[in-house]
């Protein structure tokens, strides 16, 4: 079912796909030691300040997948660029024991990531495909 937002002068229905990588595609989703719902809920808070709705949220062994639902005036680079530097600092500051073998440097995220939209189709293929993503690799795809 296709779901469009309203504002006072627009109708819209903007859906994107976010991948983002672990730095050095370091396998951190492996052991759940609270890091997968600490991720989650940080880059839920993020984005809530930048009035994105997480419609559906999932890690993979090394990525993190995201299908987000945006208003026509966000500025994107911004809130990636906000969301993996802000979560980078959080869960690396959290949990310094667990990634001081694992990650070097100030980094958590690799630099790149995939951005795509969707169409309102495939909204709900997409939606279920993330939920199946927990626990794989994406170099496997």
């Amino acid at each position: 079912m296709i779901r469009y937002n309203k504002d006072l002068h627009r109708v819209y229905s903007l859906i994107y796909h976010l991948i983002f990588a672990v730095k050095y595609r370091q396998q951190v989703f492996v052991e759940d030691i609270g890091i997968i719902g600490d991720i989650k809920d940080k880059t839920i808070d993020l984005s809530e300040g930048f009035e994105v709705e997480v419609l559906e949220i999932e890690c993979g062994i090394e990525h993190i997948h995201l299908v987000i639902s945006a208003k026509p005036t966000l500025d994107m680079t911004k809130y990636i660029h906000i969301v993996k530097g802000h979560s980078s600092s959080y869960i690396r500051d959290k949990y310094s024991d667990f990634f001081s073998d694992i990650l070097w440097g100030n980094h958590f995220w690799s630099q790149s990531y995939i951005i795509a939209t969707t169409g309102n189709v495939s909204t709900d293929v997409l939606k279920r495909y993330v939920e199946e993503q927990r626990g794989r690799d994406i170099s496997a795809d």
